[in-house]
């Protein structure tokens, strides 16, 4: 049982989850919403190899002030979201020691932006064989193992052994997103632990990724991260300025680092 509200960021790995009577298959990038009382199943039936999450737990002040009434609390969990993946991404270089940010600082922001970007956006009920979402999962971990490459829609279908047309509609139903959308946040997400590793100009760090194109690189990154690259490597340097300064655009409160609870572990597994 859930016994805080929380986040909890997939940084690798797979897992499914039960909850609010839904089923849910999590792969990387993807976040678990907890909602204080909330029972949970997380099973490992159509995954190997386990998972890694970086979960915070909100405390009761800090979820009134960023918004502890949204329906984003009930949704069990969301589908990977550029929008988060990337500061999944500062988290967990964070919680590592590649930085002197606050890990609560870098909580508090994550938590917030999830509230804004998630809110309204509702939890279909999905349906699909136990087949189905065996292949969707393989399907995304095989994207992920070959971010860097050309990957189009006919090459990931006949991967997972589908046509092209039932591939799609099998990997949206069960994940969420499109194999596209996929492929384009599995790119940002290793963008994002490249300019927090090292010295490499934003060009390499593009097509290191799997862009094409810098400008693209750049637009896409900027409107996911709410900064350029280049700002984004500077907060993970340590710039409070600029982690404030998206804090502050996300939500009008600031509450002290201390108001949060984290936690830094695995995902249990509970078998059935």
């Amino acid at each position: 049982m859930h016994r805080y509200h929380s986040v909890s960021y997939v940084r690798k790995g797979s897992f499914g989850c039960r909850v609010r009577g839904q089923v849910f298959e999590l792969v990387t990038g993807s976040v678990m919403v907890g909602c204080a009382g909330d029972e949970y199943i997380c099973t490992h039936d159509h995954h190997h190899g386990g998972d890694e999450c970086l979960s915070f737990q909100l405390t009761p002040a800090l979820l009134d002030t960023i918004g502890g009434e949204s329906p984003a609390w009930r949704m069990g969990c969301v589908a990977p979201l550029s929008e988060l993946m990337v500061l999944g991404e500062l988290a967990q270089a964070t919680a590592e020691g590649s930085n002197d940010l606050g890990l609560d600082e870098v909580g508090i922001l994550l938590a917030t932006r999830f509230v804004n970007v998630v809110s309204g956006r509702g939890n279909a009920q999905i349906r699909a064989t136990v087949q189905n979402r065996r292949r969707a999962v393989a399907a995304a971990l095989w994207i992920d193992a070959h971010v860097r490459q050309q990957i189009d829609l006919e090459s990931a279908a006949r991967e997972a052994g589908l046509s092209p047309f039932h591939f799609l509609r099998v990997f949206n139903s069960v994940l969420g997103v499109t194999p596209h959308q996929y492929l384009v946040r599995s790119r940002l997400r290793r963008a994002a632990r490249l300019l927090l590793e090292g010295e490499r100009p934003i060009t390499d760090v593009a097509f290191d990724a799997g862009f094409g194109d810098l400008s693209n690189f750049v637009r896409t990154f900027h409107r996911c991260a709410g900064m350029p690259p280049r700002s984004f490597r500077r907060v993970g340097r340590g710039d409070r300025k600029i982690l404030q300064e998206r804090l502050a655009s996300f939500s009008d409160a600031w509450l002290p680092p201390d108001t949060m609870h984290r936690r830094k572990s695995s995902c249990t597994t509970i078998s059935d």
